[in-house]
């Protein structure tokens, strides 16, 4: 009735009896704008209740921009509490507060903590509700009250067609920024929320809660088009599965660090009297690993393709899809994996530090595990992946090949270094065992020196640990005459006594004449994956340290007699484990021939005696 009078009243208020009504009227609207505007005040005042003042405040010629701030300051007090309840939620989850808390919200809520599906169903029906709520309330009471207004003859007492239009551009942004403000927090919170989920076992209910917190964005982007809540739920979701995927990743890591220790306390533990070889099946070893490996990726997998369920709704956007099934799970967790398992092998190969006391038994099992990735297990784990995310073949991924190279330069690494620490240990005992000998002034030999039969004891053991993990490999057609070949290498001898007793000519030009028509023996090449290869290699590099060490002496008739038997034994007993008995024969001549150089008084000793000898020993 005011707003259909007041044209009269403004038109004839110079009249006295006009204007005392006019003033009456405009103190009582007053009164009522006042009483209208306390709603705003009052935390108990409902959206309708609001509505209805603002809608009356309006046709009281209230500034409209004013109106938007007081409704979304009444507003956002219930909104924040929200984001409260959800901040204490997380305090407690991480153990920071409890329900006695005096920081904790006044409403009463569960008086546990809540898992993240419970979470997001709180956010979910407390603040995104509420945040709904005022959105519709306010477009209905701000920008579409054109569309609610009843236009008729006292149209000229609302806002012209342009005013109306600067008002809702204003309007809008002072929603937009409201909505915007509240709405990062309320990310914030979910984000610290999830995060408190990398290292749960159970990827089901996080899921559900992520598709829940999606789905419930996408019905929030109608309410306001000019946002894109959607996609910002979608970088949240997207940051949850990564952070599962390195959890993943962390876990296989940690699992088979916790495999190789499980293998190094297998090696180191003692083992009963005469059953040392037969109680250690590296076989054994290397398939707990391999298999342990293979099912924890293929459980981890498992696990992981809940995140693309045909009724999650945001695994089906191709934004989220194709970066997690390519860059997270086989990039980021099966490529990674299998290169930081390299790493972790490589390592074994590198001096210094604890790694160095690896033992060797435990490269021998890195070296066929390796080998067993190259060949077979890369290939299966990738070609599962692919299968089992429908990967697009067209981005870009490491390729199956490169991986495998990857793999193989570390397992012939790993077998190179095997090789190098058992030739090693063994040149190891040979070198003091010709350091600490007096070779001038020794005994007749009657006897192997026991450092000879430790040799063959350790090379023979090596060779059964060799063979329980890589096949037998190639030999050379030998012949299978030992007498022959005792022969052949005491004739050998005696023409190294005649051009120590030729006064004509000088023995170390033989010798290098000698050499210069011999096959060049590389000790220290690269090893193929077989027993033979390994075993050739470790007795090269033995060998070839004790003829450096008997370089380095000098000797006596006996002492020279001495290295004669050790030799002719270690060629009776070493030419089985190598690939050509020619290359013993080779390093064993020149064992010989480089003590007579060294010898005082050489004189040799007959082969018979040697061979009676070494028979006995």
């Amino acid at each position: 009735y005011y707003t259909k009078a007041q044209r009269i009243l403004l038109q004839y208020q110079h009249m006295p009896s006009f204007q005392g009504i006019n003033t009456d009227c405009v103190h009582i609207m007053e009164q009522l704008a006042a009483t209208l505007k306390q709603q705003f005040h009052d935390k108990q005042s409902s959206p309708r209740q609001l509505a209805e003042c603002v809608d009356l405040l309006l046709q009281l010629r209230e500034p409209a921009e004013q109106l938007c701030e007081e409704f979304l300051k009444h507003a956002r007090h219930k909104l924040d509490c929200d984001l409260e309840e959800l901040q204490y939620q997380i305090s407690w989850t991480k153990g920071e507060a409890s329900p006695q808390s005096p920081e904790r919200p006044s409403q009463a809520y569960t008086s546990t903590p809540m898992d993240v599906l419970e979470f997001i169903d709180s956010g979910c029906n407390g603040f995104l509700s509420n945040m709904c709520l005022v959105i519709a309330s306010y477009n209905d009471m701000f920008l579409n009250k054109q569309d609610n207004m009843l236009i008729d003859s006292y149209n000229d007492m609302f806002l012209n067609k342009q005013d109306n239009e600067a008002l809702e551009n204003i309007a809008m942004k002072k929603l937009v920024h409201f909505v915007n403000s509240l709405m990062e927090q309320y990310f914030q919170a979910v984000k610290m929320r999830i995060q408190l989920e990398r290292e749960t076992g159970d990827n089901t209910i996080l899921v559900r809660a992520l598709d829940r917190f999606h789905r419930r964005l996408q019905a929030m982007n109608k309410l306001l088009p000019d946002t894109d809540f959607s996609r910002a739920g979608t970088d949240i979701v997207s940051s949850a599965a990564r952070d599962r995927v390195d959890h993943y990743l962390e876990s296989l890591k940690q699992h088979f660090a916790d495999c190789l220790t499980d293998v190094r306390q297998n090696l180191a533990s003692p083992r009963p009297a005469g059953k040392q070889e037969a109680a250690l099946n590296l076989g054994e070893l290397l398939s707990g690993v391999q298999l342990n490996t293979v099912d924890q990726v293929k459980s981890v997998l498992t696990n992981l393709q809940v995140f693309i369920a045909p009724d999650i709704t945001f695994a089906m956007k191709p934004y989220f899809r194709g970066a997690f099934c390519t860059t997270g799970v086989r990039e980021g967790l099966v490529v990674a994996f299998v290169r930081h398992l390299t790493t972790v092998c490589h390592d074994f190969c590198e001096g210094g530090g604890e790694r160095w006391a690896a033992p060797p038994a435990l490269l021998l099992i890195l070296s066929r595990l390796c080998s067993d990735f190259e060949n077979s297990t890369i290939s299966y784990l990738i070609t599962l992946t692919e299968e089992q995310f429908d990967m697009d073949s067209r981005n870009e991924m490491t390729s199956i090949s490169d991986l495998c190279n990857e793999v193989k330069v570390t397992a012939q690494k790993l077998l190179n270094h095997y090789v190098k620490v058992q030739g090693l240990a063994i040149s190891q005992m040979l070198r003091k065992s010709v350091e600490t000998r007096d070779w001038l002034n020794t005994i007749e030999p009657r006897n192997v020196r026991a450092v000879m039969k430790r040799v063959v004891e350790d090379i023979t053991a090596i060779d059964s640990q060799v063979g329980q993990l890589y096949e037998e490999g190639v030999r050379k057609e030998r012949s299978s005459d030992s007498s022959r070949r005792a022969h052949s290498y005491s004739a050998s001898q005696q023409r190294r006594g005649q051009w120590a007793f030729t006064p004509s000519i000088d023995n170390s030009l033989i010798s290098n004449i000698q050499k210069l028509f011999s096959e060049k023996i590389e000790i220290f090449s690269a090893v193929e994956f077989s027993k033979v290869s390994v075993l050739t290699g470790i007795v090269k590099i033995s060998l070839k340290t004790f003829m450096e060490c008997v370089r380095l002496r000098i000797f006596g008739r006996y002492g020279l007699q001495q290295i004669q038997v050790d030799t002719n034994y270690l060629q009776i007993h070493l030419w089985g484990f190598v690939s050509d008995e020619n290359l013993v024969q080779c390093l064993l001549d020149e064992i010989v021939c480089s003590t007579v150089h060294r010898c005082l008084d050489p004189v040799l000793m007959e082969p018979s005696v040697i061979e009676l000898i070494c028979d006995r020993g």
